[in-house]
């Protein structure tokens, strides 16, 4: 594993991490290091401390042993990539603020200078169903990217979903999403 990405994405994870977007055992992060390859975090790592043992290295088109030592979120990870190919990068966060905001909205609407110039209104989507979400979500997921020119999805009470051709910019998204949140809630608008 290229040690560069590795050291990048130990960063990001543990900014993630400290910013509550990431919990012990919950999130995921991954990227694609080939046609039909990615690696992704496992399942047992706590998100802020990633090193060469957390994360597993995986290939589509050939399902082993190491499919079951990643994150319960590979397979939405998997049709991702296989769904849109300018994912390089993804993740699985849960933001507090947006989270919250997502409960009882169906949109979010930033008021703030970075929120509105750079991101603008975001969907919400609705998942209606949590008892079968986790089967759906891998193939929902990628079809509301395919359906909506956006790289965030927002996820009524269960978090977002991202993806980016650069990690940088795909985590600077959520966090400015989670500040204009963050002030929507603090003003109660």
């Amino acid at each position: 594993m290229e040690k560069n990405l590795l050291n990048t994405i130990g960063h990001v994870s543990q900014s993630l991490f400290n910013t509550d977007f990431f919990g012990v055992f919950h999130g995921s992060i991954s990227a694609k290091i080939s046609e039909s390859g990615f690696i992704i975090n496992k399942k047992d790592t706590i998100l802020d401390d990633i090193h060469k043992d957390s994360l597993v290295k995986l290939d589509t088109l050939k399902r082993d042993y190491r499919w079951k030592l990643a994150s319960g979120d590979v397979d939405i990870h998997e049709h991702i990539y296989e769904s849109i190919s300018s994912a390089k990068y993804i993740t699985f966060t849960m933001p507090p603020y947006i989270t919250a905001l997502s409960i009882k909205h169906s949109k979010i609407i930033p008021k703030d200078y970075y929120g509105v110039k750079l991101l603008g209104n975001q969907r919400i989507y609705d998942p209606k169903n949590f008892d079968d979400w986790l089967s759906r979500a891998p193939y929902e997921i990628p079809q509301f990217f395919k359906d909506n020119d956006t790289h965030i999805m927002i996820i009524k009470g269960f978090g977002v979903i991202a993806y980016d051709r650069d990690l940088i910019e795909m985590v600077k998204k959520i966090a400015i999403l989670e500040n204009s949140c963050k002030l929507l809630s603090i003003s109660n608008l």
